[in-house]
């Protein structure tokens, strides 16, 4: 059904999605081939053919959807059902950057709240919305798996660790003024579209990028080194350094002896 401006359905069947130019979908075709033919079911390729046309136009939109049913032979209903439910897939125009600011529990008490309320009124826009100039999308985002180094603001799913709300506001201006920008852990940056085709399985041909790496902070890798069997780490919490009040190092000796 078409919808008005106003987002008030007018009950009237909607028009079919426009077709790419020819020279586009010929060139989405091949791409499209190559990763159909990393899968043994050719429906599993549906998410990285759906960043594949968010590469394209910067967002998934319903001619995207209708050239991944085409390809994969699937209905635009079952491409639309996957592409609606995952927060990945943006379903309208954005910026060259996403901006995301961390605003679950442990970076919203650190500060991702004011980051986020801060980034708002210093851009003048709303969460998913975009600034006039297409440079930067704002967004809040749920964990991102890096509490250690709270409050955590990604950039087209880089990560800019222990921000606070004056370094996150200097980040998005350099970011809307094309001025050099560097992430905390990780590659360098690129715009939203290159992201896109990187996620869809396409080698990043930047030259060095794929040597320009980052991990997870101590706390987060304390799980993984005892899964592997390794001694346990340091204690990230110190010893007491005093007796607790009211108890003599001779009555602690006799409750361990006990």
């Amino acid at each position: 059904m078409t919808t008005s401006s106003s987002g008030v359905s007018l009950g009237m069947p909607e028009l079919p999605a426009p077709a790419y130019p020819d020279d586009v979908r010929a060139r989405l075709e091949a791409d499209a081939r190559e990763v159909i033919a990393r899968y043994p079911d050719s429906r599993s390729a549906l998410l990285p053919l759906l960043h594949l046309v968010q590469a394209e136009e910067g967002h998934v939109t319903r001619t995207g959807m209708q050239f991944c049913a085409d390809v994969l032979e699937l209905t635009t209903a079952e491409v639309t059902a996957v592409a609606t439910f995952y927060t990945m897939y943006r379903r309208r125009p954005s910026g060259d950057y996403q901006v995301g600011v961390c605003t679950n529990t442990l970076c919203a008490v650190m500060g991702g709240d004011a980051i986020f309320e801060e980034l708002q009124e210093h851009l003048g826009v709303g969460n998913g919305e975009t600034t006039d100039d297409g440079k930067v999308t704002l967004e809040h985002i749920e964990c991102n798996a890096a509490c250690d180094f709270a409050p955590v603001v990604m950039v087209n799913w880089e990560f800019f660790d222990n921000q606070s709300p004056a370094s996150a506001k200097r980040l998005v201006d350099d970011l809307r003024a094309g001025r050099p920008v560097e992430p905390t852990r990780g590659a360098r940056l690129c715009t939203f579209k290159e992201t896109a085709r990187i996620l869809a399985g396409f080698p990043d041909e930047r030259p060095g990028a794929v040597e320009e790496s980052g991990g997870a902070g101590p706390a987060s890798l304390v799980g993984l080194r005892l899964a592997r069997g390794e001694a346990a780490p340091a204690r990230v919490v110190h010893p007491r350094t005093q007796e607790p009040e009211g108890q003599q190092p001779s009555d602690q000796a006799a409750e361990e002896g006990e």
